[in-house]
Order: structure tokens, then sequence, then C-alpha cells
């Protein structure tokens, strides 16, 4: 049966799980886990392609690398999900009692946010964060302040003037902040130009400043520019190449690398 045109995105989303979940599939195997023609894949493969969602290889396709085209939240989370692990818990271990900080939209934040739940510390938390703001219900000792904002769905996160505003009238002692993309120009991208507006405020408001990033994000790019990465303190994992290492010494960014378990 013909899928109808209204149904583009949804096959289009059906793809993008189906290769996230089971790497590199054949346009046969693409076909009939979504219940579409061979003709039908073969040109919502080329539309994805186009969108740098994918890549076409050896008859099939795979989710394509650092790609800038955001999977939903919860699919990006699960990636690399033991290197963000570790790099959360090296982050936890620099919190401060009774201090502010700022917890952004991210997925290596948002393990953070959760390792707060667990163990909680006395703290003021701001975030733009859905997600983060979700895993503080009903945690004591916890002042949780969420911004306002325009809702952007593919980060679950809040943003443009409203949280820029606020923003202006607050000081954090720690912001920790996540990346869609470390260009090879050693600059953090987003994909977003109002997400990538909103960490540059974020970054002007806080005294400590640490991206978390998995050493996926690095020599990858993206549309818009928040700042040189050298504003801020790097915590990645150990499957950072030699020559970032290097180049991060060179610039005098303090990064400290940590080794992630297993992935489950």
């Amino acid at each position: 049966m013909s899928q109808a045109g209204g149904m583009k995105p949804e096959r289009l989303d059906a793809i993008r799980s189906h290769l996230y979940a089971n790497g590199f599939s054949t346009i046969q195997q693409l076909a009939d886990s979504i219940g579409a023609s061979l003709a039908t894949v073969r040109r919502d493969l080329q539309i994805l392609e186009r969108e740098g969602a994918i890549d076409r290889v050896h008859g099939g396709a795979q989710i394509a690398e650092g790609s800038s085209v955001e999977l939903a939240f919860q699919e990006r989370a699960k990636r690399n999900l033991s290197a963000k692990r570790a790099i959360a818990t090296t982050a936890y271990e620099l919190l401060s009692p009774r201090t502010a900080i700022f917890l952004d939209a991210g997925t290596t934040v948002f393990q953070l946010a959760r390792l707060i739940r667990i163990n909680p510390l006395p703290l003021r938390i701001f975030t733009n964060g859905l997600t983060v703001a979700q895993e503080f219900l009903n945690i004591p000792n916890l002042d949780v302040v969420l911004l306002g904002g325009q809702l952007r769905s593919e980060n679950a996160s809040l943003v443009g003037p409203q949280a820029e505003a606020m923003l202006e009238t607050i000081w954090f002692d720690q912001l920790f902040l996540g990346a869609s993309a470390i260009s090879p120009d050693a600059a953090i991208y987003s994909v977003d130009s109002a997400e990538a507006s909103l960490n540059r405020c974020m970054l002007s408001r806080s005294a400590h400043r640490f991206l978390l990033a998995d050493a996926s994000k690095f020599g990858t790019m993206a549309t818009y520019k928040v700042a040189p990465l050298a504003e801020t303190q790097v915590i990645t994992d150990a499957n950072l190449t030699a020559q970032w290492r290097n180049q991060l010494g060179e610039l005098g960014v303090k990064a400290t690398i940590v080794s992630a378990g297993v992935e489950a």
C-alpha cells in the first residue's frame, strides 16, 4: 500500500529511529521496518542525506557522524552513555554546597542532573532544560529555577529573548555547559542560533565555566558559533585523540580526561 504524502515526517522519524537503534541497515531492512516500498525509502533517504542526518553507504544507510541535525533528546541521551556518566561523575565532584549553578539542556549535563537527584546537595540550580528540571521534582535541599522563554522541542529547552533577559539579572558560581559540536578551530558550536545566543549569555554570567562533552563531539561542526573553547574548562573522556589533547594544551585549555566504563 502506498504511503500518503502526509506521512512523510513520520516515515523520516521512523528511519532515523531505526538507524539509531540498529546501526547500518540495507534499504530492504528499512522498507520492512517502516512498511514502505523500496522506491519510497530511497526517496526518503535522499531527503535525510541532504539534511545531513544520514550517510548513504553500501546499498543502505547509517546515522551521519557529526550530523548537525539533532536526534530526539531521548535518543541522543543514549549515545556514548558510559562516557557521559563518567564525565558527569567528575563534574559532580566539583560541586560545593550552598552555591548557585547553571545546568544547560545538554544530554551530558542531564547525567549530572541525575547524579544530583540521587545524591542531593544544598544547591540553588538554574536551568533552561525541561528534562533537567524534571529530575529535581520533590528533591530536598534544592532551590530550582527554570528559565522562561520559547520552547525548543528538539532539545527540550527554553531559549530566546525572555530567557536571556532573565540571565542578565543572575550570577552563577558554576556553569555546566554541553555542546552540539567542537570544531577543528577549537570553538563550541550549536545547531540552533537561539541556543547559541543563550549559551553565550550563560558564559558571561558565570565565575567558573565547565564544558561537558564526550570525545565524539571534537572535530565536528554545527552552524552557530557559541564561543572559543578556551573560555571554558573541559571535561571529556579518554577517547579524545592525541591531536586534540595536544591542541588543548597548546591553547592553554584546562582539560580533565576521564575513563569511561563499559557501554551498557
